[in-house]
């Protein structure tokens, strides 16, 4: 009984993970739809964007200590169901300053209260030797969330006529969605869902007595690990931003149709569960850090790879290749790098804290990778432009390696100086 319930947390975990994103992220699925029912123009559209996107940013941070304060039981719960019911008036097609302040609100919903106490619970729910699989298990459980969700209700908007009105109702069903999933929360997750059952006693009393100081954030701010594990997730999400071009570069530089350049990006979309959870499983039996290295190694060559392509017809099948696997990789690294926080040895009770601070650097390229992405395509012409781009990206997946490479000679070292403390214990009490 104990094991269903934990995998029924873990399914609360995995399907709000991903639901909670569909309501600010609808512009990816119904972009067109979404300009004729608010009569929104390109310019808003992207307003609308940026500002979810700089609200996230600023609320990664307290965010994290709202997390290490609050059960993720409580705060996951009022996420959603806020989220959701903000989703209702949304529904009702606001006027676009009204759109503003409700992409603003879901910036905070998901970033300062939902995404850190998500990240802490995760962590909590595996032992420490299965960080791995934990959050292999969540990115994927979320891809096929996203997946089935916007597959779903893709065909109920079609289905009621693709209009104003089918737009309406899809969101009424993202919001109503988000609801349910805050009651599933609420009663899977328990009430000491922040410990979970292999934790030892003394973890379990830290946990519940002390609370985050302002010494306590200084003191994570002095970890090492902490900053490498930033960059470590910054790189990983600059290539994760890189795998966006892959349709746009399959059709304008090689010349494929726009019906491959499509089946990409579905393709991608069902490669991120596979690929997550098939190597969270791996990565704990070769170590976190080890396989991100790994990963990250991989994707210096793939990327590097792109740029160096001849443009030719006869190169596409090994074109089509090379994006299968970098997907791969790159929705791999997607789904362990916050296992990292178990190998760097972050203190359990500060977990929150020290994702919110890797998540406001580790996600920076929300801001900079479309801007440099959109630049480099403008400024050179042809075929130039993704070249540059990806030869960028293959060197920022090189800064992930090394990051990568520290974290575990740093963890191997931490555990050797344990095993020698261990060793000299017995012999104290003589």
């Amino acid at each position: 009984m104990i094991a269903y319930k934990r995998w029924v947390t873990m399914a609360a975990l995995c399907m709000s993970g991903g639901m909670i994103f569909m309501l600010p992220f609808l512009r990816e699925i119904y972009y067109i739809p979404m300009q004729n029912a608010f009569g929104f123009s390109n310019t808003q559209m992207g307003m609308l964007m940026s500002t979810f996107g700089a609200t996230s940013l600023l609320a990664y941070f307290p965010g994290g200590w709202l997390a290490d304060l609050f059960s993720p039981r409580r705060l996951m719960t009022f996420a959603l169901f806020s989220t959701g019911l903000v989703g209702l008036y949304f529904s009702t097609l606001p006027s676009y300053e009204m759109c503003l302040l409700i992409h603003g609100y879901w910036g905070a919903s998901i970033s300062l209260v939902f995404w850190s106490a998500m990240i802490k619970a995760t962590r909590n729910w595996a032992p420490r030797e299965k960080q791995g699989r934990a959050f292999g298990i969540l990115e994927g459980g979320r891809g096929i969330t996203e997946a089935l969700s916007g597959s779903i209700f893709g065909a109920v908007f079609i289905w009621l006529g693709s209009n104003d009105l089918a737009l309406t109702q899809v969101i009424i069903l993202f919001s109503c969605s988000n609801m349910a999933l805050g009651i599933l929360v609420w009663f899977s997750m328990e009430k000491r869902s922040e410990n979970n059952q292999e934790t030892s006693d003394l973890e379990k009393q830290k946990s519940k007595k002390k609370k985050v100081s302002l010494q306590d954030i200084i003191g994570v701010l002095k970890i090492q690990e902490v900053w490498l594990i930033a960059i470590v997730i910054m790189t990983a999400y600059s290539s994760y931003w890189g795998s966006y071009y892959f349709a746009p570069y399959a059709t304008s530089a090689m010349g494929m149709s726009v019906a491959i350049g499509v089946t990409i990006g579905l393709g991608k979309a069902w490669l991120n569960p596979c690929a997550a959870i098939m190597v969270g499983l791996f990565s704990d039996r070769i170590g976190i850090s080890r396989a991100i290295l790994g990963l990250q190694l991989f994707l210096v060559v793939t990327f590097f790879a792109f740029g160096i392509f001849p443009h030719q017809p006869n190169m596409m099948g090994f074109v089509l290749v090379n994006i299968i696997v970098t997907a791969f990789a790159v929705y791999a690294l997607r789904g362990i790098y916050y296992a990292l926080l178990e190998e760097g040895g972050i203190p359990i009770h500060l977990t929150g804290t020290a994702a919110g601070i890797v998540s406001v650097i580790g996600y920076m390229p929300d801001i900079y990778m479309p801007f440099i992405g959109g630049i480099m395509l403008d400024s050179f012409s042809g075929t130039e432009g993704y070249r540059y781009l990806f030869f960028m990206i293959s060197g920022l997946c090189l800064i992930g390696a090394c990051s990568a490479f520290k974290i575990m000679k740093l963890s191997q070292a931490r555990k050797n100086n344990e095993n020698l403390q261990a060793r000299r214990l017995p012999s104290d009490g003589y």
